[in-house]
């Protein structure tokens, strides 16, 4: 029998120093050479995490806040002008009784009925302002568009420039919101 020579396989011929453990690769660096544990990046993610999340909470706590602190005033505000659209009906029927009295006026001022609607108004007045409705007198006053409506203008020796010579309807606020303004005719000089 002949005997067949035995050739090394590649992996033998590897000149580097066998590697003692199995489970480990060899190209593993030395404890040395090993960057910091990933446990620090891992609370620096964690601290981010939980200062986004604090910060999140305190806004949405202010949010919160200014959301109750804004019901309360539309709540304030709701109770306060909730006659405002009543008020504003009987407006309406005020200038229809005036023009009323008017009329009665002209069978004289010592007429019953001229009596009679003048206290009627009266009354229906102070229940009006004991409500909150306050009327706006613009006669002789300088023209102001928060509080007038210029249906006309006029020349005036009487009253200069910018002044409301008459009122033609009368306009009303409720305590500090105006319900309807005064329409008026403004001087426009001699």
């Amino acid at each position: 029998m002949r005997r067949i020579p035995v050739t090394e396989s590649p992996a033998e011929d590897d000149k580097s120093a066998p590697n003692p453990d199995p489970a480990q690769p060899k190209s593993e660096p030395s404890g040395s050479d090993v960057p910091p544990s990933s446990d620090q990046d891992e609370d620096e993610t964690l601290q981010a995490d939980l200062d986004r999340f604090r910060d999140l909470a305190l806004r949405s706590q202010a949010d919160f806040e200014n959301y109750k602190k804004r019901a309360a005033r539309e709540k304030e505000a709701a109770i306060k002008y909730a006659n405002s659209s009543l008020l504003e009906r009987l407006i309406a029927i005020v200038d229809n009784f005036e023009l009323g009295l008017e009329a009665a006026r002209g069978e004289g001022e010592n007429s019953p009925v001229f009596s009679g609607m003048s206290m009627v108004l009266k009354q229906l007045m102070d229940f009006l302002t004991e409500h909150g409705l306050q009327p706006i007198n613009a006669t002789g006053q300088k023209f102001d568009p928060n509080l007038h409506e210029a249906i006309a203008h006029e020349s005036s020796e009487q009253y200069p420039e910018g002044v409301v010579i008459r009122q033609t309807r009368r306009g009303y606020r409720m305590k500090d919101r105006l319900l309807r303004p005064s329409s008026v005719v403004v001087s426009s000089g001699p």
